[in-house]
């Protein structure tokens, strides 16, 4: 992978124009990328149909910010917005997307720790972007970008040091609502841990993600499984793991899908917390997200062949302190960024 590949590119302006330059950044990959993908082939069936103008609807009444940025990344990619609109819906439309990832998160004394495994199409092994994101009137962001989707919707601090890392939930029944990938953006736009644990509370949601959310000067972490028919919000109290499968107390009443993959990576989550938990630091956490367990399909995926079309794109790591959020990402388990989000005074 070059080191070009994970330059910070900085993006400003009103939404249409912050997804216009999205859009142009993407291009020179976007038409290989969606060519060779089987969940757009999937994705495509859709066109037209009721349920993704409903989708629009709720978007656009819920996050016109957001859509407005859809519509801009279309222009700038140079595809119709309805297109694009509909392949940033694949998780509501294709239960079984090829969108994987684990997220570890730990409480120590005087900080908070958030790491995560993105893993995604292994045609996307040094394709991603890492992007500045910097709307007028809201915080701002730092976050993975994958070619032709919202931003925010992989792992992401804000530059009021809000951080958020998602898990993917392959929800079976999604419903009329606010299209996943485009509430995991506008999480992004919120300046407290609070108010980002009330939006997705209080937004009609179409499918689900899970949410890892900490913030810069308060020692709570909380995993969210936001879904169509339910919000959980559990707080960690000492360390915690999430693969692609809903685990709260009463998730058995919403149908999901539960991978080979994220079964195996989930069970080894419980044994890695156990092992290494009593000397938990990043160093660790990022170790615990390299592992290949020699039983079972392993938590760092780089198998060609995986089950479910995934291989880990990059691994990232949070440490949220009092006087901002330090991000250090790696990739192939080189270091290929290192940034710190300080804190300002409210």
């Amino acid at each position: 992978m070059s080191k070009q590949s994970w330059e910070l590119h900085r993006i400003a302006g009103e939404p249409f124009d912050i997804g216009r330059q999205l859009g142009e950044l993407a291009r020179p990959v976007f038409d290989a990328y969606m060519q060779q993908s089987a969940a757009w082939r999937d994705v495509q069936a859709w066109r037209g149909h009721a349920f993704v103008q409903q989708l629009r609807d709720a978007a656009h009444a819920h996050c016109p910010d957001q859509l407005a940025e859809l519509d801009g990344m279309a222009a700038g990619l140079g595809w119709r917005p309805d297109d694009i609109f509909l392949w940033n819906c694949r998780g509501e439309l294709v239960h079984n997307t090829p969108d994987g990832c684990t997220t570890f998160a730990a409480v120590r004394s005087g900080d908070t720790l958030i790491a995560h495994n993105e893993d995604g199409d292994p045609f996307l092994l040094g394709k991603g972007w890492l992007v500045d994101v910097q709307p007028k009137g809201k915080p701002g962001f730092v976050s993975f970008y994958y070619p032709g989707s919202l931003p925010g919707h992989t792992f992401a601090a804000n530059r009021a040091c809000l951080a958020q890392a998602i898990n993917n939930l392959r929800i079976r029944r999604p419903v009329t609502g606010v299209p996943r990938m485009i509430l995991a953006r506008a999480v992004l736009d919120q300046s407290t841990l609070d108010e980002a644990v009330q939006l997705l509370r209080d937004t009609p949601r179409a499918s689900g993600f899970h949410h890892t959310l900490g913030a810069a000067g308060d020692l709570r972490v909380f995993s969210v499984e936001a879904t169509a028919r339910r919000c959980s919000v559990e707080r960690v109290e000492w360390m915690s793991g999430h693969a692609n499968h809903m685990i709260h107390p009463g998730c058995e009443d919403e149908a999901q899908i539960v991978t080979d993959s994220s079964c195996d990576r989930q069970a080894r989550v419980g044994v890695l917390r156990d092992q290494r938990g009593a000397q938990i630091d990043g160093d660790v956490l990022v170790d615990m997200l390299h592992d290949k367990t020699p039983t079972g399909l392993p938590i760092y995926r780089d198998d060609p062949h995986d089950p479910d079309g995934e291989n880990t794109l990059a691994t990232a790591l949070f440490q949220l302190r009092d006087d901002g959020v330090a991000l250090r990402v790696h990739a192939q388990r080189a270091v290929v960024f290192d940034t710190f989000i300080a804190r300002t005074a409210a």
